[in-house]
């Protein structure tokens, strides 16, 4: 008897996986046997706790249950009565023959031919003592967070599903301009391609900048609404209950936004259908990016569906010029900036979700370039249980796809793990807080990249090409000339002292053109002020070997500074004498922090008390501040 692929893939889990699930499939296939013309023993529900614990999570086990005939049917997967019942007992007795092996008898347990009275169904899930004994290995550490990411995860794959009824897609296209953003598009194709002979952008590139610019003023951000009587300010109460229509357009939660004048609740139903939000067009991310990605689809674009699990999501849209997908964010008109939420907001990023109609990918190392730090994170569900869900979830989606659909998959998915193999480097624009929300909202979901109130700049110094093969980086910068430059990289200027920093709060820089000196010092009237500069060498695979500073500080009466050398895991306080010292703690750390904290001091004068790289402005050649970083690879 030849063995399927199916069980040969089956057979590579472990011998006590390997019987509890043969247990079951030759349950599933003897139920059928003996009752073949009951519907009840032909169909197995997705969402079942048997099926989705025991056997999606296990590689080979939904692909053996594919080779006995079932197929996808929506939320179950159905033994249709046109199904081979010589391969369901094929596929049956190769399950059979390498559990009988497994438990030493070397005989199998021949097909049954009187009934027996277990059946998988939704009303009677399947169990044995063996199941309730032995839990599988490779289940997540707990069952509640396990069903609750898989049904994240069915959930959002089914979700996606709508964006493809041709009804839907012919109703939003009547809300989009569609000419006007075509003939915008083809313009600036024009444009593009006069300005570059060997421009490789297609018409649809453009067009999704032209939906994303136009979509900020379709849709309308809520922080809260008015209230529905005076219009005035409401606040935030709570919740209320969903009524039946609002049930009806998948609003499980409605907010409770409380007039204090009119003592009236207005509410605000948060809305999961995209048809609905087609009418109200308003929300926050979730309804942005379900309403953007059904418009993307209505216009003829391959675009998914992305889930983050710290609160966020967006759409990506995939270009066939680039053969990429593209993160697109319509709360912020984001546009391929992949990294802004790690590096500009600061979130702590673990499981980054596509859905399209097609498959589901765990995108996340596109969006990082910690890719150490959040692996740390990614603690819910055991990586290989995700792993396999994922494959099986897909194997079922794609059982009616053609061979060419499975290959051209397939060819984008390697082209994605190259790209994750990686991790990037911050781009410019990637570098800036959420603009989305108010204040309060941002602050409140961390994410506003920790700026109060918003610095300049977030400037993150990354080793270069010529510092990596060089391992080293080298700054040093001049109060006086008010420029930075770059030693170990050719002698690169940066000017002005904001250009550089990552943090700034309250500092400012101070020309004394009568006493012919310059400084940095808080801003007048602070009672304290601080300035940060940030290295990070993670994302080009590197390490701090050794790590040396030299700032120079100076204060008066009761003026306070306090030099902090840090990393995500150890800080250092180093004096502001000019010296250069070595700081041995940030050896082996893959980032450097180089902070400065400014207090005390007496009278209105007292902002002055503290001094940062005070120079005379004859000084023109002396530095006033220095980092000395030797590198290694990881």
């Amino acid at each position: 008897m030849s063995t399927s692929q199916g069980v040969s893939t089956l057979s590579e889990n472990s011998n006590e996986v390997f019987l509890d699930v043969a247990n079951l499939l030759i349950t599933y296939a003897d139920n059928i046997l003996r009752h073949p013309n009951e519907d009840k023993y032909r169909s197995i529900r997705i969402a079942n706790p048997t099926f989705s614990t025991k056997l999606l999570p296990i590689k080979g086990a939904v692909e053996c249950l594919f080779e006995m005939g079932f197929e996808e049917a929506e939320t179950h997967l159905v033994f249709p009565l046109s199904a081979s019942v010589e391969q369901l007992k094929s596929i049956r007795e190769s399950i059979a023959a390498e559990r009988e092996k497994r438990r030493g008898t070397g005989q199998p347990i021949p097909t049954p031919q009187t009934p027996i009275a277990t059946a998988f169904t939704q009303a009677s899930p399947i169990t044995t003592t063996s199941q309730q004994a032995t839990p599988l290995p490779s289940q997540a550490p707990s069952l509640e967070n396990t069903m609750s990411f898989l049904t994240t995860l069915q959930s959002n794959f089914q979700h996606v599903l709508v964006y493809e009824d041709a009804r839907l897609q012919e109703k939003a296209r009547s809300c989009i301009p569609h000419q006007q953003l075509y003939s915008s598009a083809r313009e600036k194709l024009q444009q593009a391609q006069q300005a570059d002979p060997g421009c490789t952008l297609k018409e649809e590139d453009l067009l999704v900048l032209e939906m994303l610019g136009w979509f900020k003023s379709f849709f309308s951000w809520v922080n809260s609404l008015p209230c529905s009587r005076c219009e005035g300010p409401t606040q935030s109460a709570g919740s209320l209950a969903p009524s039946a229509d609002d049930l009806r357009w998948g609003a499980q939660r409605v907010e409770n936004h409380f007039c204090p004048a009119c003592k009236l609740s207005t509410r605000f139903p948060r809305y999961n259908h995209p048809e609905k939000l087609l009418e109200t067009r308003r929300g926050r991310c979730g309804e942005y990016a379900n309403c953007f990605t059904l418009f993307c689809r209505a216009m003829g674009l391959e675009a998914r569906y992305i889930w983050d699990s710290t609160d966020h999501v967006w759409t990506e849209v995939y270009s066939h010029s680039q053969q990429r997908w593209i993160h697109c964010d319509s709360c912020e008109k984001g546009f391929d900036k992949p990294l802004i939420y790690e590096v500009g907001w600061g979130k702590k990023l673990a499981y980054i979700l596509a859905f399209s109609k097609d498959q589901v990918v765990d995108v996340t190392w596109r969006y990082s370039c910690k890719h150490a730090e959040v692996l740390s994170r990614r603690t819910k569900v055991q990586e290989s249980w995700l792993l396999h869900t994922i494959n099986s979830l897909n194997s079922m989606r794609e059982q009616s796809f053609t061979p060419e659909r499975k290959k051209e998959l397939l060819d984008r998915l390697l082209v994605e793990v190259v790209e994750f193999i990686s991790p990037k480097t911050p781009k410019a624009g990637e570098l800036g807080g959420r603009s989305s929300g108010s204040l309060a909202w941002r602050i409140a979901r961390g994410e506003i990249g920790a700026r109060t109130p918003p610095p300049v700049t977030e400037y993150v110094f990354i080793p270069t090409e010529t510092e990596k093969s060089g391992r080293l980086f080298h700054l040093r910068y001049s109060a006086t000339k008010d420029k930075y430059c770059r030693i170990s990289d050719g002698n690169e200027e940066i000017k002005g002292w904001e250009q550089a920093v990552w943090r700034k709060v309250s500092v400012f820089r101070k020309v004394e053109n009568d006493w012919q000196m310059v400084y940095l010092a808080r801003t007048e009237g602070s009672p304290s002020g601080r300035v940060s500069w940030r290295f990070d060498c993670a994302s080009v695979g590197m390490k701090i070997k050794s790590a040396s500073i030299r700032a120079c500080s100076q204060t008066f009466q009761s003026g306070r500074i306090v030099w902090t050398a840090r990393s995500s895991q150890n800080s250092t306080e180093f004096p502001g004498d000019g010296e250069l010292h070595s700081v041995a703690s940030l050896a082996g750390s893959s980032e450097l922090v180089v902070e400065a904290d400014l207090s005390g001091g007496e009278g209105e004068s007292s902002w002055q008390h503290s001094q940062l790289f005070r120079r005379s402005l004859k000084e023109t050649e002396e530095s006033s501040f220095e980092i000395l970083i030797d590198l290694d690879d990881i």
